[in-house]
């Protein structure tokens, strides 16, 4: 049977992942179910959180013991000063991270008693996100869209310069120029996702290496020029899914850096995913190392 694993051969670099992303202050309110349109509900409980996919996948990622680094940008304001404490206490690197006047960005999030959620991202600062001069060097540069496409399109194009592997979260989703899926090495879109940017056979034919597709309960399908493989969920109590894809994400990218296949990094990604889901909000709920070998030790 053919290796329908990408390989991927980890280069030097200052930091193991590079995050370019959106720092965002959660406000998480949870009620019995998602309210219809037009709807007023009562709610059981409101809290804040930091958050934004780049600062979650930078923890994530992080906390899977990768040297982390991320670029982004926060407001001038309480919350921008929040999220900077936050990336030092997971010891990321937090200098490539912009103070600009203004706020920080805000996503408000519902989330219901089975644990699923909806949410709304104000971007605030994090429209303003630009790729420093020189960009940090890494082994792997991951990337969502919660900042400037422009942004996304120059960043990996630097990675690639400097010899690091380039991973594109596409969320949200939206329709991606050719010019970026050329940049990247790694797609990870859930299946609504994939549908929007034209299903597998049309990315890989604009040059992605990999596609790594998220499936919820049902697991992680890998596809690449020589076939597809599934990676089963692990079964977990969901309390809150609010930052799941990110640690997916994140623990994917930290497993990539260090060496890595792509099907154990994905392996590792699904279980740092299913942990994620067990605890309320998105930054609280990122799995260590540790706790992400136990599961996978026991499954």
């Amino acid at each position: 049977m053919p290796d329908r694993r990408a390989n991927f051969s980890p280069v030097q670099g200052d930091f193991d992942v590079c995050v370019i992303g959106s720092a965002n202050l959660d406000v998480v309110a949870r009620c019995a179910r998602h309210p219809l349109p037009g709807e007023t509900l009562l709610g059981s409980s409101l809290a804040e959180h930091a958050g934004g996919k780049g600062l979650n996948q930078a923890v994530a990622a992080a906390r899977s013991g990768a040297r982390t680094v991320l670029v982004g940008a926060v407001g001038n304001d309480a919350a921008g000063v929040s999220l900077r404490e936050v990336l030092t206490a997971d010891g990321i690197d937090s200098s490539y991270v912009a103070v600009r006047n203004g706020a920080t960005g805000r996503a408000i999030i519902v989330v219901d008693d089975a644990g699923e959620n909806t949410i709304v991202v104000i971007p605030g600062a994090n429209q303003t996100v630009e790729v420093p001069s020189e960009l940090p060097r890494c082994r792997v540069a991951v990337a969502q869209l919660e900042v400037p496409m422009r942004t996304v399109i120059a960043a990996f194009a630097a990675a690639r310069a400097l010899g690091a592997k380039t991973v594109l979260n596409p969320a949200p989703a939206v329709d991606l120029p050719a010019e970026l899926l050329e940049l990247s090495d790694v797609v990870v879109p859930n299946q609504h996702e994939l549908e929007l940017l034209g299903g597998a056979e049309h990315l890989l034919n604009l040059g992605v290496r990999a596609l790594v597709v998220t499936l919820g309960a049902s697991g992680v399908d890998v596809i690449t020029a020589a076939g597809r493989t599934h990676v089963d969920p692990f079964p977990v109590d969901v309390v809150d899914t609010t930052g799941a894809g990110d640690a997916f994400c994140g623990a994917l990218c930290a497993r990539l850096a260090s060496g890595h296949d792509l099907h154990d990094a994905v392996r590792w990604g699904a279980a740092a995913g299913a942990l994620a889901t067990t605890v309320t909000g998105a930054v609280p709920a990122q799995p260590t190392a540790e706790a992400i070998q136990s599961l996978l030790d026991v499954t």
